[in-house]
């Protein structure tokens, strides 16, 4: 644990223009109007392609397989052999034996390691996020969401016609700019929106395309310090810790993996037993994607832990006065407490901050910003079933004690913050028609 908490590495940015306008305008612009994110350099694409393609990815997720069907996209999550969760994300099916698998690289990591090593008829193609490519190297693809209220209204205007029923992460073909542009029906903060892609070479003219389609309807362009909050609004984990640190089959994969991509652990949680810090995928909402229909690595540990779920995702909305105090404490004398960045605050790859009742562990909170939209700073997080009801009263304990030697670590004190169980997603709307749109 000590090396996890004292690692280099800093939280997952997002490698593109960090504001336009400024982040509060270009949030509310997803809520009120219609925004265009460029999606196109954080996440990190995995082709996989042969004869034993579905196979692999059906021995490693916890997904009903039954019926994906080439067009089709889902949300891919995966757990080690102990049933913890390894990681998740978007899985295309782009042709008859070949798929692709885009998101943060930790589940990634683990379906080509159990492709490379198993009795597999497959191959990898691997794209990396600008961070981790290697210099001078482009994209293979361009990825960008059009989101809000108004993003229908554009896509009719730039593919000049109606816009065809699809449903929550269906997929649809369109033509942009004279070029053939995929996209998934798909919303990050819980309103409508699309997501667009195709071939690195092709992004110019496409965006050029959509602004254009979007004067009309005040098209917003959102950089990377808005884009990295909006998965508050629609309650999505990004980065929970993959546990991948025990168990079997670990220690072979650490040997495997590149040190780059260990990562680090941040915030107020501290226990010398790694398996702690691991989560189910009940712990943060992905009870939905599970299917025991199929033998899949981790499956009889995964039905025991279904058996007996202890946990439930949740939205922690943080007291504005103890907000304030932390802010305050950098102007007071002596030392302050961790410094909490806006909009998100962030401080490493896997952030784990205690949740407590009456100063006993009730959960854990993950991950932490601001959302204009709601005039709140919040948290999603995993706490105890008994303590999940909205209007709960909970404290969170942010900072480190004692400090870590991360970059982003200053020396601070740790400090209590008082927040109130809600509902994930937050926002009403989010909750009431995230997969509806």
């Amino acid at each position: 644990m000590p090396a996890l908490r004292n690692a280099p590495d800093r939280p997952a940015i997002f490698p593109v223009t960090p504001e336009f306008t400024n982040w509060r305008s270009e949030q509310r612009a997803w809520r009120d109007g219609v925004a265009l994110l460029d999606q196109s350099h954080h996440m990190t694409d995995l082709f996989i392609s042969g004869p034993d393609a579905l196979k692999l990815l059906s021995d490693t997720g916890v997904n009903n397989f039954s019926r994906f069907t080439v067009g089709d996209a889902k949300q891919f999550v995966a757990v080690n052999y102990e049933g913890y969760l390894v990681g998740d994300a978007v899985l295309f099916y782009l042709a008859e034996n070949r798929f692709d698998l885009v998101g943060w690289y930790m589940v990634i990591d683990w379906v080509q390691f159990i492709g490379e090593t198993g009795d597999y008829d497959v191959t990898f193609e691997r794209d990396a996020n600008s961070i981790m490519r290697d210099p001078g190297k482009d994209p293979v693809l361009y990825r960008y969401e059009i989101q809000g209220p108004k993003a229908l209204a554009v896509m009719e205007k730039v593919i000049g016609g109606p816009v065809p029923d699809t449903k929550f992460f269906g997929t649809h073909t369109f033509t942009i700019a004279g070029v053939q542009v995929d996209s998934l029906r798909h919303g990050m903060a819980g309103q409508p929106g699309f997501e667009l892609f195709g071939p690195w070479a092709e992004r110019e003219g496409v965006r050029e395309a959509i602004l254009t389609a979007g004067e009309e309807f005040g098209l917003v362009l959102a950089g990377a310090r808005a884009y990295s909050t909006a998965n508050l609004e629609s309650a999505w984990v990004p980065s929970p810790i993959p546990a991948v640190f025990t168990g079997e089959r670990t220690a072979e994969y650490l040997d495997w993996l590149p040190a780059s991509r260990i990562g680090s652990n941040a915030g107020s949680f501290v226990s010398d037993d790694i398996e702690d810090y691991y989560l189910t995928p009940y712990d943060i909402g992905y009870g939905r994607t599970v299917a025991f229909d199929h033998d899949f690595i981790g499956r009889e540990a995964l039905e025991k832990r279904a058996e007996k779920q202890s946990r439930k995702k949740v939205t922690l909305v943080w007291n504005p006065a103890d907000v304030a105090a932390i802010q305050r404490s950098q102007y007071e004398p002596g030392t302050p407490a961790k410094y909490l960045e806006f909009p998100k605050a962030r401080y490493g790859l896997y952030q784990m901050d205690r949740v407590e009742v009456g100063g006993e562990l009730v959960g854990i909170s993950h991950d932490v910003g601001y959302i204009t939209n709601e005039q709140a700073f919040v948290s999603l997080a995993s706490v105890d079933l008994e303590h999940a009801e909205p209007g709960t009263e909970v404290t969170l304990v942010w900072g480190e004690s004692p400090n870590s030697t991360k970059p982003a670590v200053e020396e601070h004190r740790q400090i209590t913050v008082r927040a109130t169980v809600q509902p994930a997603p937050y926002s009403s709307y989010a909750r009431e028609n995230y997969r509806k749109n």
